[in-house]
């Protein structure tokens, strides 16, 4: 069964520091390109962060450049989002999901990131 599980979120104040992951299943995320996809209450979803599945190369959205740094452990077959200096924007639930052709195949069920004094 292609599985993904995100973990990792929480309460967190401005300023600190959360590491997400997402544990896959059924497929192998270096096969793949993985991304991470968050969405805040009343917004529509925003891309925050991509790996590429062959050569690894990593992309970030303006918005989170220099501050989040996605990365893949092929052994343990898990996508991680190591999020620094976080701000009360990036309030929102975060998602990883697969990528194919330009379209997500696969997502999970997502993790609750809450920046707040």
């Amino acid at each position: 069964e292609v599985r993904l599980v995100e973990s990792g979120g929480g309460l967190v104040h401005p300023g600190g520091s959360l590491r997400l992951s997402c544990a896959a299943s059924g497929f192998t995320v270096g096969s793949y390109d993985m991304k991470w996809v968050r969405q805040a209450p009343g917004k529509g979803p925003e891309w925050v962060s991509r790996i590429n599945g062959f050569s690894g190369t990593t992309y970030y959205a303006d918005s989170v450049q220099g501050r989040f740094t996605i990365s893949r452990d092929n052994a343990k077959n898990t996508l991680y989002l190591q999020m620094n200096s976080l701000k009360p924007e990036d309030t929102a639930v975060y998602y990883c999901t697969r990528n194919l052709g330009g379209l997500d195949i696969t997502r999970g069920q997502g993790t609750q990131v809450t920046v707040s004094s």
